[in-house]
This record gives C-alpha cells, sequence and structure tokens, in this order.
C-alpha cells in the first residue's frame, strides 16, 4: 500500500496553518505544521529518522528569526524535498531569489487553496518518483532512456545527471524541464517568452526574469562557466542557446 504523502507547512501566522491543514487534510494528506524555521528543521529531522521523510514543505519567506529564503537554500543543500515557498509580495525579488536559493515554485497571498493543492499534488508526483531507486539494468532496459550529451548523462526516471566519473547530481523539477526543453531544440536560438512557454506547472508574470535564474542554477549544475559558457550560451537581446548535440545512451 502506497505511504500517505507528508507535507509539513511553516507559517508564523496560525491561521495560515490551519486553513492549509485542512485543505490539504482533507486531500489525505498527511499533514505537519511549524511556525519557525527550527521547529520545520525538527520535524524534518524527525521524520527522516522515523523512515517517514517529508514530500513537501510550504513554506512562508518572511518567518521570525531564521527567514524562509536561509532555510531553503540550507535544505535544498541535503535534501530534495519539494519547497513551495509563499510570498506576500507580488514582485520579482521575492520570486528571482526563492528560486536561486532552490525553491521549485511559489506562491502569493491571498492565497486559493484549490491551485495550492494543484500545486503540491503535482510536485509531490515528482519528488517520490526521483526518490524512487533505480531499477537494476535489464540488457541494458533501466538506461534506454538516458540521454548524453556533452560529458554528461541524463537519467530522466530519476532525474539527475550523471558525470563522466559516475557523480550524480540531482536536479529541481525547474532544472529538469529547462534542460529538457533545450535538449529538444538543440542548435536554436530560444527567447525567455519560449522557454517560459515550454515549462509547465509554473506562473510565470509579464517581463518575469525568473527564467533568467533556472537558467544560471542549470549551467552551475552543468559546470558550465558563466562567463564563458560552452553549453548554454546567452545570445543577447535573443535569448539562450543550448550546444550540445544530445545522443542516445
Amino acid at each position: 500500500m502506497a505511504m500517505t504523502s507528508r507535507v509539513l507547512i511553516v507559517d508564523d501566522d496560525p491561521v495560515i496553518r490551519e486553513l492549509l491543514q485542512a485543505y490539504l487534510g482533507e486531500e489525505g494528506y498527511d499533514v505537519l505544521c511549524a511556525g519557525a524555521a527550527e521547529q520545520a528543521e525538527a520535524c524534518l529531522a524527525e521524520a527522516e529518522q522515523a523512515g517517514q521523510p517529508i514530500d513537501l514543505v510550504m513554506l512562508d519567506i518572511r518567518l521570525p528569526g531564521k527567514d524562509g529564503l536561509t532555510l531553503t537554500r540550507e535544505l535544498r543543500v541535503r535534501s530534495e524535498v519539494g519547497i513551495i515557498l509563499i510570498t506576500g509580495r507580488n514582485d520579482d525579488i521575492d520570486r528571482i531569489v526563492g528560486l536561486e536559493c532552490g525553491a521549485d515554485d511559489y506562491v502569493i497571498k491571498p492565497l486559493n487553496p484549490r491551485e495550492l493543492v494543484s500545486r503540491a499534488k503535482n510536485l509531490i508526483r515528482r519528488v517520490r518518483h526521483a526518490r524512487q531507486p533505480a531499477a537494476a539494468p535489464v540488457h541494458g532496459g533501466s538506461r534506454q532512456n538516458h540521454k548524453r550529451f556533452s560529458h554528461w548523462t541524463l537519467d530522466p526516471d530519476r532525474r539527475r545527471l550523471i558525470g563522466a566519473d559516475g557523480s550524480e547530481t540531482p536536479l529541481t523539477h525547474g532544472e529538469f524541464q529547462l534542460l529538457g526543453v533545450f535538449l529538444r531544440n538543440t542548435g536554436h536560438t530560444l527567447s525567455r517568452d519560449q522557454l517560459m512557454d515550454q515549462i509547465r506547472n509554473r506562473e510565470w508574470l509579464p517581463n518575469d526574469r525568473s527564467i533568467d535564474v533556472l537558467v544560471g542554477r542549470l549551467r552551475r549544475k552543468l559546470r558550465d562557466d558563466p562567463a564563458e559558457p560552452e553549453l548554454i550560451i546567452t545570445i543577447h537581446g535573443a535569448g539562450y542557446l543550448f550546444t550540445a548535440t544530445p545522443a542516445d545512451a
């Protein structure tokens, strides 16, 4: 029987916590709540030790003490847990910095519970899929979906980059989708609007610069020097060009 998905809500406003707990609880999720980053870290550690890891953290950016952006950055270093940031400000700064820190998605207050539940479902599905161990190869079958480019191999089933030395680098959902768009359009310059059109399950705004943050994050994971990139080249005034030619692994 499938384990119940677990969600941790981190917000210093008890009304928000109770609202989200009620909506997500009705959807069958096991919901935990914390009012501060330190409490959230304790919940995550206890869940991990109990063998019932948290699948998704819904995190308010403006927490007392350690803020949500700092916690996001720390979590992303050591965990692949899904992270949805909650912000009360409708400006680019929070969104861009949040994505830069490693968040998967963001929502703006006042919250639309139906939309939030939909985003949670999509992200939890991806997190759980990424956590699944790779199946043992059967005549190379488990590698049939792998894509090679440059000195990297992309494992789409586990959403990971595999280096030439065998090292593995996990990708967030946004990074994975962006790389997929580039691999399907290698050799073609894509504008920001074209990239945003092909990345699903994210709310983009006019003149949204979040795509540049995703490109920056993907470059770092590909070890592509932003000063002199070789894989993802900025075409000023036009967009981005992916230069590597993919091949089946």
